[in-house]
């Protein structure tokens, strides 16, 4: 649990109640540690506290809140969940036009509180406790509201599960759904976490002509080959040797340049490499506050494009089953992105390695 953004999480105890209409009860099997939470546990997101961490999980329902009926939500106990952190409200402009993942009037950014201000999570002493984006994986049980709750395909792996609520949606979805990456097109994938990994894989399930993989740690360049990336370009101190390194692989610049990472050098980097008529879409969530430039003139003279992509332009009831599938069908090996198993005591040391831009994934079991 996080007291406060900016200070230390800690492992608490707290009082969980029963769900109400429209929620259910989740026990959790696998949570990620994302570079979203990060954002949060150091203040660079303002967020209120104390909440329950975490945004990417799975687990298995437990119990039904009134209202909720099995037969039609497919949400009977047992049954195995990956959790989404939106829940679309239904009556914005964004949900009206069928874009959900827009939503910003969605309940899940009431952090758990329902509309009588109301949180299912206390401590001992009778505070509060929020739920981070509605369903704060980072606890053994949790409860949610039945929306979030995404049931996957027999078989699919918790933690495969987990990481489709968010870094695999958001990675795979940029590709093949916001920018919609014609076969055959040239893709640069500027940082190589989980949300740029599979990036890369979508841009393999897209056949995409020419996959180049960018990093500064060779290791995560050998994966993304395995994972699909044609050509591997390993980043140095000096930016505009990574960018003519990427255009030497893409005949002159890639006509997508994903930005995976939430760096204003690296945004600026991915607005850089663009050729003529290229897109750059950013991915990466910067702290909040923090700009990027880019040369006006030659933007607009060569009609190149920015694309803002949240959440991979996920629709979770539908997106999720379909991802898993593909996991199970072995054309998305998600599994691929997890370096390591942690308790929910070495949370802080996954943050760290998070910081320090260490390995790939972090998942809490339960």
């Amino acid at each position: 649990m996080l007291p406060r953004p900016g200070v230390p999480s800690a492992v608490e105890e707290l009082t969980l109640d029963p769900p109400a209409a429209g929620e259910i009860r989740v026990r959790m099997l696998a949570s990620g540690v994302c570079h979203s939470d990060l954002h949060v546990r150091d203040g660079e997101w303002q967020r209120p506290g104390p909440v329950v961490m975490g945004h990417e999980g799975a687990g298995v329902v437990e119990a039904l809140g009134p209202g909720v009926d099995a037969a039609t939500t497919g949400l009977e106990p047992g049954r195995l969940v990956a959790l989404a952190w939106v829940v679309p409200c239904g009556a914005c402009r964004s949900c009206r036009a069928g874009r959900s993942w827009e939503c910003p009037d969605s309940p899940s950014f009431r952090h758990g509180r329902d509309a009588a201000g109301r949180t299912r999570a206390r401590r001992a002493d009778g505070t509060d406790v929020l739920a981070y984006l509605s369903i704060g994986t980072m606890a053994d049980a949790q409860v949610v509201p039945a929306a979030a709750a995404i049931p996957m395909p027999a078989g699919t792996p918790p933690a495969v599960a987990a990481l489709i609520g968010c870094c695999v949606a958001t990675g795979v979805g940029a590709v093949t759904k916001t920018a919609a990456v014609p076969a055959g097109a040239s893709v640069a994938v500027i940082g190589l976490g989980g949300v740029g990994l599979s990036a890369v894989m979508g841009a393999r399930l897209v056949d995409a002509g020419r996959i180049v993989a960018v990093d500064r740690v060779a290791a995560k360049l050998d994966l993304a080959a395995e994972l699909g990336a044609t050509d591997l370009v390993l980043a140095g101190p000096d930016p505009v040797v990574t960018a003519d390194a990427i255009r030497t692989a893409t005949d002159g610049g890639p006509d997508f340049a994903v930005e995976a990472i939430g760096r204003p050098a690296t945004v600026e980097l991915a607005l850089e490499v663009l050729p003529v008529g290229g897109t750059a879409v950013l991915v990466g969530m910067t702290p909040q506050g923090e700009r990027a430039g880019f040369d006006v003139y030659r933007f607009v003279d060569g009609g190149r494009r920015i694309v803002g992509s949240n959440y991979g332009s996920a629709v979770a009831a539908v997106d999720f089953p379909r991802y898993a599938a593909l996991h199970l069908e072995g054309r998305l090996p998600v599994e691929r992105l997890i370096d390591r198993r942690i308790g929910l005591d070495d949370v802080e040391g996954a943050f760290d390695r998070l910081r320090r831009g260490e390995g790939l994934r972090s998942i809490v079991t339960f």
